[in-house]
């Protein structure tokens, strides 16, 4: 969906107040123009289509029984859980829609700070461990290889929603994307909670292949 750049006279006053709140929305006073009009003529922009999948994103989470805390950002949002680890790390969850495509497309960030060289290593262990499940069991769901970017105990990862999300509403896309992040924070707790690298991997794994098999949506 292009954009173009369009001269309007508008009242010095009328510019101010759109100014203000735009501020306090933390977007583009083009932006909340552009988002008036939408709305004034019922048509949803992408913008305005990744803003309620945000919501219902939010909502999810709000009432999600493992204590996470979200915080919304423009056009973003981090979602933090809490490890029962050595030094009890907080994982942040960072959370991107892309814009200007006609599939659901974004990226999801792992992190978490700690000065221990040893959580990082396990950390790193098992985001590699993870993009091997994903890529042994979700190949037949998905088309191409998923991207991912592993360093220093840091996961990026690009999804694509499946087509039949092309139509569905923006609750429902939401709700696959939420938990997908759900499902990775399961798997991590549990393997983080087994005393030796062979158990968690074969704990994390049997729990990860159950999420599969429950109908979970594969991003």
């Amino acid at each position: 969906m292009s954009k173009s750049v369009y001269s309007l006279v508008l009242t010095d006053e009328v510019v101010e107040a759109v100014d203000r709140l735009a501020y306090t929305m933390g977007i583009s006073r083009s932006g909340f123009i552009d988002r008036i009009l939408a709305e004034r003529v019922s048509f949803t922009t992408p913008e305005m289509r990744i803003n309620d999948i945000f919501d219902s994103l939010n909502r999810y989470f709000s009432a999600a029984k493992e204590n996470f805390i979200v915080e919304p950002g423009d056009q973003s949002m981090l979602i933090r859980s809490s490890l029962k680890y050595k030094y009890n790390p907080t994982i942040r969850y960072g959370l991107r829609i892309f814009r200007g495509s006609e599939k659901t497309m974004g990226e999801i960030r792992v992190n978490f700070r700690t000065q221990s060289a040893e959580l990082r290593e396990k950390m790193e262990e098992f985001l590699h461990f993870w993009a091997m499940l994903e890529n042994e069991y979700t190949a037949k769901y998905i088309k191409g290889k998923i991207r991912y970017i592993i360093s220093e105990g840091k996961l990026t990862r690009e999804f694509t929603l499946p087509e039949e999300y092309n139509n569905k509403t923006t609750e429902e896309t939401g709700e696959a994307i939420a938990e997908y992040i759900r499902m990775f924070d399961d798997v991590l707790k549990c393997y983080f909670a087994c005393d030796s690298e062979r158990e968690a991997r074969t704990k994390a794994a049997e729990k990860f292949v159950g999420y599969l098999e429950s109908g979970i949506a594969i991003i």
